[in-house]
């Protein structure tokens, strides 16, 4: 891989098409996948893992699962793309409305980054205002007016915002601190009259995995109430992700706009956002803010995303999925605590987390002892094949496939892991 690796960097920046997969926070060498089956993936040299990463998410079902690779097929059989409307467009939007019926009217795209960057102009134009607020340590897409503070593979290597975003476009953009309700309230004090929309994941999976507090999601409903502000919910890794009607099954307060992607693709690049038809009426053709996309609706993703849709729907699919997540994060902290490691693991449906730390409630910055520890326990859980994402900042994910097998493997893994993280510390 080392080889393959350095022929990429050559000619592609990193040797890597997103920093996320680079190696950068915990120094090495990326995988290079050949192939993947169910819950594991398979790297060119012909190692196996047990896969946590799923594509960031979608993978719900597996890799390669056979009903969404028998839709894929026919829909490859009929043509690849036509440029025109087709009847998987209306098929797979109304299965998201079904189980999201608060949702009116629903536009799809082919990106997470796009239906936030939509959605936010959207807003923009709906309420005649430029600020949003958004939260340190969320990340909604590479769009300039959302790469501030940014969470995920921009904390991982070191650029909370980027350069080439101009100051004119980041000054629209203020940033609170999540399950904080006084920074919120701060910001509309002084800019409440201004602001169009307050964005956030309702489900943070960005700066590590953190769950909302009991009063954060239904006292922004209250201050954007208050405000005369939208509130968007980026639901593109959570949405189908920890329940079947999204983070609303589990914290029923109701968005003006939520943005989707990841799982109704199957893994198939996709986006959309939707909400109130008196929002969207807002959109060209019907309105005036112009959003458009060449590939938006590819027939292949739009099967794929009906298949995996179909299959996720199935009675008892997400309680199922629930128990393994619940399985391996009690295991893993009871394994922690035996060896006087800190350890805070937290799941919801199939997405789950864990850092060296105390609790998980807000974004923190990783002291160098935390660092440490999870560089350490990446790679002792890498070379026992056992697939996380390369950085701490990263939710991880369980599937249907993974199996009881699967789980006991991790827990050995994760126990020889975590015996050497303890001793870390070392290093520093």
């Amino acid at each position: 891989m080392q080889s393959l690796h350095e022929q990429a960097k050559k000619i592609i920046p990193g040797g890597v098409n997103s920093p996320v997969r680079s190696f950068s926070y915990v120094g090495g060498t990326p995988l290079t996948i050949a192939h993947g089956q169910g819950s594991h993936i398979v790297d060119i040299e012909g190692k196996s893992y047990i896969d946590y990463v799923g594509a960031y998410g979608p993978m719900i079902v597996g890799h390669s699962h056979p009903e969404v690779c028998a839709a894929v097929n026919d829909a490859v059989s009929k043509g690849f793309h036509f440029g025109t409307s087709h009847t998987l467009e209306l098929g797979l939007a109304q299965r998201i409305l079904q189980h999201m019926p608060y949702l009116e009217q629903i536009r799809l795209v082919s990106s997470g980054t796009e239906a936030c960057m939509s959605a936010i102009r959207l807003a923009r134009a709906y309420t005649g205002r430029s600020k949003i607020i958004k939260f340190r340590g969320c990340y909604h897409g590479h769009s300039d007016a959302l790469l501030v503070d940014a969470g995920s593979g921009a904390l991982s290597c070191g650029v909370p915002s980027s350069p080439g975003v101009l100051a004119e476009q980041a000054q629209h953009t203020l940033v609170a601190t999540f399950n904080d309700l006084s920074s919120v309230e701060a910001l509309l004090a002084q800019h409440g009259s201004d602001v169009a929309a307050i964005i956030v994941e309702p489900i943070a999976g960005n700066m590590g995995m953190i769950l909302p507090q009991a009063d954060f999601l239904p006292g922004l409903r209250h201050l954007c109430d208050e405000a005369g502000a939208l509130l968007l919910f980026d639901e593109v890794m959570t949405g189908f992700r920890v329940a079947l009607g999204g983070s609303y099954a589990l914290y029923p307060v109701l968005p003006d706009l939520v943005m989707l992607g990841k799982v109704i693709g199957g893994g198939f690049p996709i986006g959309a956002f939707a909400g109130r038809a008196e929002i969207l009426s807002y959109l060209a053709p019907v309105g005036p803010v112009y959003q458009a996309g060449t590939l938006s609706g590819s027939p292949i993703a739009l099967a794929a995303g009906c298949a995996t849709m179909d299959i996720i729907a199935q009675p008892g699919f997400y309680d199922a999925l629930a128990e393994k997540s619940a399985r391996l994060t009690a295991g893993m902290a009871d394994s922690a605590a035996r060896h006087g490691v800190p350890l805070t693991t937290v799941y919801a449906g199939g997405m789950f987390g864990f850092a060296f730390v105390d609790a998980m409630t807000r974004y923190m910055d990783f002291s160098a002892a935390t660092r440490q520890r999870f560089i350490t326990y990446f790679h002792a859980m890498l070379s026992s094949g056992i697939h996380f994402a390369p950085s701490p900042y990263e939710a991880a994910f369980i599937s249907a496939a993974h199996t009881d097998d699967d789980i006991e493997c991790t827990l050995v893994a994760h126990g020889a892991a975590v015996h050497i993280a303890a001793n870390a510390l070392d290093a520093i």
